[in-house]
């Protein structure tokens, strides 16, 4: 049972009319009594809670910051008017910052033998899923004073992916891939390419592509055009260590990384190769193996959504095991880790030849843009310690950058915003030198 704030009221009135006008216990019965008799009128005729049905459906998934819609359905089986309020309840991270209360609480008339809808808008604020909590329906009598109330679970899952924000790279590169593909008089031969078509020679042409023999056969001059080799792996491993947990600017270094993987993926695929992906610290965090190129981008894109750095020291050798196991043949690896000199020089440098010798490698690290500004502070002794602080970091990221890239590596270092583009440039200038 749930009284109303109308029932506070005309309580508050009839204490008035008892003390002015009635002050005796008569006075007291018949006011009590005639709210009471209103009270139980209400719980009378109120429609019965534990015979709704109520129903689920909307989206499943929406990119982080996207709106979600998802509609509930409550089905009024009995005879009686359904004149209720209803609380859509879900964690605060899946609505908008101060939205949460217009956007979870409803009003609703449902006839008897009748169904309505209604929309809950929410706006994720975290990756993840989020799980929705209780339905509480608050079903009012027609006086207004009381009503029955109930909570029931209604299960529904809303999974928050990564925005990819780089996305808006990805036509550029794709016609840079094109450049590379055949499609365009600009490729050459090159290590690792194989043959594509014959064409007529046009003025510009590298005269040593000529192809002598079909150019007799067709009375005109005929070219060969070549485009790099398909179908390579490429395995992306994104260290979820305590590294990834650092903050640059409002987000952790581990969703630039996210982001970074994204385009890889999505060009990549167009490329023609396959992609599996690996998330590991202690222990494997979650994988993407032998997907088709149509599958391949959102079964990433889900497992990157339920990924969380964790507070540990990534266990490289155990990493480094994994990847070898996963990619027996040549293949890119696209390690997503930090360039700190302490685990670099106790882990990743002596563990990186054993990749090298196998595999082309790409190591790709998220910068803070912080770091530069710090480094041209002046003025005040307080800038001007952060500046020697802020030059010493980046000269050790330089030394363990240098370092591996002596080891075989191709190092990135770059702040958010630019590591996506900078990866994606990275694969495609291995792909145009036949590295791959």
């Amino acid at each position: 049972m749930a009284l109303t704030g109308r029932t506070a009221l005309l309580a508050a009135l009839g204490s008035l009319v008892v003390g002015l006008l009635l002050p005796s216990w008569t006075g007291i019965a018949a006011v009590s009594g005639a709210l009471l008799l209103g009270v139980l009128v209400d719980l009378l005729l109120a429609a019965p809670v534990r015979r709704l049905r109520l129903e689920r459906a909307g989206d499943s998934s929406v990119r982080l910051g996207e709106p979600a819609t998802i509609t509930l359905t409550v089905v009024n089986p009995s005879g009686r008017s359904l004149r209720a309020g209803l609380r859509d309840a879900w964690p605060p991270s899946a609505f908008q910052p101060g939205t949460e209360l217009a956007a979870s609480r409803h009003t609703l008339r449902v006839p008897p033998g009748e169904r309505r809808r209604i929309t809950t808008e929410l706006r994720p604020t975290r990756r993840g899923d989020h799980q929705a909590h209780r339905v509480t329906v608050r079903s009012h009598g027609p006086l207004g004073l009381a009503g029955r109330q109930g909570s029931r679970q209604v299960p529904w899952t809303l999974r928050a992916l990564p925005p990819f924000t780089s996305r808006k790279h990805l036509p550029s590169r794709l016609a840079r891939l094109r450049e590379l593909d055949g499609r365009t008089s600009l490729l050459t031969r090159g290590q690792g390419t194989e043959f594509d078509s014959l064409r007529e020679y046009l003025p510009g042409d590298d005269v040593r592509s000529i192809d002598w023999r079909a150019s007799a056969r067709r009375n005109t001059v005929a070219v060969r055009t070549w485009r790099p080799e398909r179908d390579r792996h490429i395995l992306i491993v994104l260290d979820t260590g305590r590294t990834s947990a650092g903050r640059v600017g409002d987000a952790p270094r581990l969703d630039a990384a996210l982001d970074a993987a994204l385009l890889l993926t999505a060009l990549a695929t167009k490329a023609g190769d396959r992609v599996d992906l690996l998330a590991h610290d202690l222990r494997p965090r979650g994988t993407v193996l032998g997907r088709s190129a149509t599958d391949v981008l959102p079964a990433v894109t889900h497992a990157m959504a339920l990924l969380e750095p964790a507070l540990v020291e990534t266990d490289l050798r155990a990493l480094t095991a994994t990847v070898l196991r996963l990619a027996p043949r040549r293949s890119l690896i696209v390690l997503l880790t930090g360039l700190d000199a302490g685990p670099a020089e106790d882990s990743l440098l002596p563990l990186l030849p054993q990749l090298t010798k196998r595999h082309q490698v790409v190591i790709a690290a998220v910068a803070d843009p912080r770091l530069t500004e710090l480094a041209a502070g002046r003025g005040t002794l307080p800038a001007v310690y952060g500046a020697a602080a802020a030059e010493q970091t980046r000269a050790d990221r330089r030394a363990v950058a240098d370092r591996l890239t002596r080891l075989g590596a191709t190092v990135l270092d770059a702040p958010p915003t630019a590591l996506p583009p900078a990866l994606a440039d990275a694969y495609l200038a291995l792909k145009a030198a036949g590295l791959l």
